[in-house]
């Protein structure tokens, strides 16, 4: 039987670094001996065991919902480069035989590179083939726990692993496939509906019809077109102008005043910012929202500096834990640099 010996981790490119220090660090908290093999650009990440070599225990001990630069990991073997381009098949079986496992799904992935999306066409094709194959090998059940991973570096480079189903991301590369709504005011609106699907199971029970909301830097209108999608009465707070269409749907106030002096005059459902601020006075300006009991709710898009980007993340998250904490609000945190996120992260913070 082979050893898993790394963690594969895919993220945005140009990002490896943050999710390099992100993933040392909780391998760091949990006494587990490991490096990182990476390079800048490639989109993804390689957490290499040091001492003992299986390291799928790792992802056990990790919530994979709170890793914020990762969009999709798994435990893997050492990189095969030597794939024959006759027949991959056999050797890729072989491979995955000496896992000694069985799998309820399986995902091909590729780098979210210019070079990795030429694979795209290459993954679609093979991966009918592969399926076939394992189902020969009575490989594939659906009472496994496991998806069976391989990333495609080229047509002769693979990794291969595993990642628990309910422990990694549900779409394939933890990318979703949205499309732009034809009436939506701007393209900013995916980063909210993205958000929406990635941090809430159950959208129905938390966004609801005829709840309140308010769009801090809402001009002119993306984010509050998803909220007024819903059935949400916002309060759109910019001193830019809001969509014509949008504002005729009756569902919004349009309020132009400064978002970092306004006050709602009672608690709303959900606060919603996407601001071109710095992320700590964005962050202090969110926590005050909390701790005055002015909202319950809040998804908000933090810019990151060009440098320290992970431990500006981590100071804005000791933000919130010392802020809340001192007002004794009981709150989930969850935060996560989106596929539509560019320069930025997205949070999400519930007390209800």
């Amino acid at each position: 039987m082979n050893e898993y010996t790394q963690i594969v981790l895919l993220c945005r490119p140009g990002f490896e670094k943050e999710c390099a220090g992100e993933i040392m660090d909780y391998a760091s908290e949990l006494g587990f001996p490991a490096y990182i093999q990476t390079q800048p650009d490639t989109g993804y990440v390689l957490l290499v065991s040091a001492g003992e070599p299986n390291i799928s225990a790792l992802l056990s001990q990790i919530d994979f919902k709170q890793l914020v630069f990762s969009r999709q990991w798994f435990a893997s073997l050492p990189r095969f480069d030597d794939l024959p381009e006759q027949n991959r098949i056999t050797p890729l079986i072989e491979a995955i035989k000496s896992l000694d496992e069985n799998f309820n799904d399986i995902e091909l992935a590729y780098p979210d590179t210019n070079e990795g999306k030429s694979l795209s066409r290459f993954c679609k094709q093979f991966k009918p083939h592969l399926i076939t194959a394992l189902k020969k090998q009575q490989l594939l059940t659906p009472h496994s726990g496991l998806r069976l991973h391989l990333l495609f570096l080229n047509s002769q480079q693979v990794f291969i692993g595993t990642a628990p189903s309910d422990n990694s991301a549900q779409i394939p590369m933890g990318i979703p496939r949205l499309r732009m709504p034809s009436s939506a005011p701007s393209r900013s609106t995916l980063k909210l509906e993205e958000a929406i699907h990635w941090f809430i199971d159950d959208e129905t029970k938390v966004i609801r019809n005829g709840m309140s909301a308010v769009d801090l830097g809402a001009a002119p209108g993306g984010w509050s077109w998803q909220l007024v999608q819903r059935g949400l009465l916002v309060t759109a707070i910019d001193n830019g102008p809001m969509e014509s269409k949008l504002m005729q749907s009756g569902m919004v106030e349009h309020l132009q005043t400064d978002a970092f002096t306004y006050r709602p005059k009672k608690a709303i459902d959900w606060l919603v910012c996407d601001m071109a601020e710095r992320p700590l006075l964005v962050s202090k300006l969110i926590a005050k929202w909390f701790s005055r009991e002015d909202c319950r709710n809040a998804i908000f898009n933090l810019k990151l500096p060009m440098k320290k980007r992970w431990q500006a993340v981590k100071d804005c998250q000791e933000i919130f834990q010392q802020e809340l904490g001192r007002h004794n609000i009981v709150f989930s945190m969850q935060m996560k640099q989106l596929y539509h996120d560019r320069e930025e992260i997205t949070v999400c913070i519930m007390t209800s």
